[in-house]
């Protein structure tokens, strides 16, 4: 009998029966390749995708261009065969978003002020609607005004020129049925619309998590909340409490959902189109 040396598992371990692997180029726009095939050569522009796989356009001196199939080592680069790989897709950045959470606007200029107008009850509200939906009202073009106190709300409105183009939105702190804050603000006529939240004031708006407590302190009735606040938190004065307040903030997630649906309500208002 002949011993057949080349039988079973030498063969098979022979390094000519061994698949060769080639470097996988992520293929880019522009870049000189050579069809190891034909020779031909030329930039890529682009890939297409047919029934038949996937193939590589490519661009020669004479700007003719030709499709090829993407195969391994199906190419060569710089002398040195390769294997093209399509480049990676990059995912679209998400969209920014603004303190409110709507899409920001980028590069934009704020618009011209409409004659509409948002009226909060004091300098602290409005400070917290700018803080929040600030780049809204801007690309709006709505002007937040304090009224330094609901009181003065029904000789603001005698004075406005209200009308379809003309409108006012006005938020209020502490607008639950029965308030003195409910009888102020009731049978105002179709151009002025009125929210609220049921807090004593605009800092009870903002999420106590926010602020790091676990809950705004209850104030007994006839002592300002303000004052009451602070001395139970140790913030020190008013002043100094609302700079704790207003620094807290940083998203509409810092604040409940009756402040935050109470403003909204007011934008759409106001900027409806007539």
């Amino acid at each position: 009998m002949v011993d057949d040396r080349y039988s079973g598992d030498i063969l098979s371990g022979h390094s000519r029966s061994q698949r060769k692997s080639y470097p996988a180029i992520a293929a880019e726009h522009g870049m000189v390749v050579e069809d190891a095939a034909s020779g031909y050569c030329g930039a890529i522009l682009g890939f297409e995708r047919t029934y038949d796989g996937d193939f590589v356009r490519l661009e020669d001196a004479s700007r003719c261009t030709r499709l090829f199939r993407l195969r391994e080592g199906g190419f060569l680069l710089e002398g040195r065969r390769v294997t093209l790989t399509k480049p990676a897709v990059r995912a679209a950045a998400a969209p920014r978003k603004s303190a409110s959470g709507s899409v920001r606007v980028a590069d934009v200029r704020a618009r011209t002020a409409r004659a509409s107008r948002i009226w909060v009850e004091g300098v602290h509200d409005a400070e917290l609607v700018e803080r929040v939906w600030g780049h809204d009202l801007r690309v709006e073009g709505v002007v937040v005004e304090p009224l330094d106190g609901l009181d003065n709300l029904g000789e603001k409105l005698a004075r406005f020129d209200l009308g379809p183009g003309s409108k006012v939105g006005v938020l209020v702190d502490h607008l639950v049925a029965g308030s003195k804050e409910s009888r102020l603000t009731q049978s105002l006529g179709p151009y002025v619309m009125v929210t609220g939240h049921p807090y004593v004031d605009i800092w009870e708006a903002v999420r106590p998590k926010a602020v790091g407590i676990t809950a705004w302190p209850k104030v007994p009735m006839g002592q300002d909340w303000k004052t009451g606040v602070c001395d139970a938190l140790g913030w020190g004065t008013p002043q100094d409490g609302w700079r704790h307040v207003r620094n807290s903030v940083s998203s509409f997630r810092d604040l409940e959902s009756d402040l935050i649906g109470a403003v909204e309500r007011l934008v759409d208002f106001v900027t409806e189109p007539e």
